[in-house]
């Protein structure tokens, strides 16, 4: 593979974020996908500046966008052996919020599908909620996770019983 190739989205992922999100008057998604995956190099100089900790490299991270003031959604590779559809979502806020907002791509593109970004999922007074379920990004998760459809709250939830501990295991990489 070369690094090109690895820096480009699974189908789904892509096909999820090429949908526009709307964030008009702090409504909606606060969302602004990628193009394709930070580099390892970014990834590493970005977590090392994030944490403080400049032992870490960003290997455990593949990061795929951001919200308005700069936290990142990555997928974070905590499961071995599993394809990277099958590992968690999370996001990193640029004020050092953090939380797991879904399990896998599948249940984050319902998640989306919900009107709900990672951003909002990972509120801690929970997601913002939307009154406007996104029907272009309906039509993705339907595609390509049929058998995963879950509100949003219930697609947070699961994310959280699963990695209760994600909030710790972040605050020990900080310096």
């Amino acid at each position: 593979m070369t690094p090109a190739e690895d820096l480009r989205f699974p189908p789904a992922l892509a096909a999820a974020l090429a949908v526009r999100f709307d964030h008009v008057g702090g409504d909606g998604v606060d969302f602004e996908p990628f193009p394709a995956f930070l580099s390892p190099d970014e990834t590493t100089e970005w977590l090392r500046s994030w944490t403080g900790n400049e032992q870490l490299t960003g290997e455990d991270f593949r990061v795929f966008g951001q919200d308005g003031t700069g936290g990142y959604a990555t997928f974070w590779l905590v499961r071995p052996d599993q394809a990277l559809e099958n590992q968690p979502v999370v996001f990193l806020g640029s004020e050092g919020e953090t939380g797991v907002v879904a399990l896998d791509l599948g249940s984050f593109l319902w998640l989306l599908a919900d009107g709900v970004g990672p951003c909002e999922a990972a509120n801690s007074y929970g997601p913002v909620p939307s009154p406007h379920p996104h029907p272009e990004l309906t039509t993705v998760a339907e595609r390509y996770a049929p058998g995963l459809r879950a509100p949003a709250t219930t697609v947070i939830e699961q994310a959280a019983r699963e990695f209760p501990d994600f909030d710790d295991i972040i605050t020990k990489l900080c310096c």
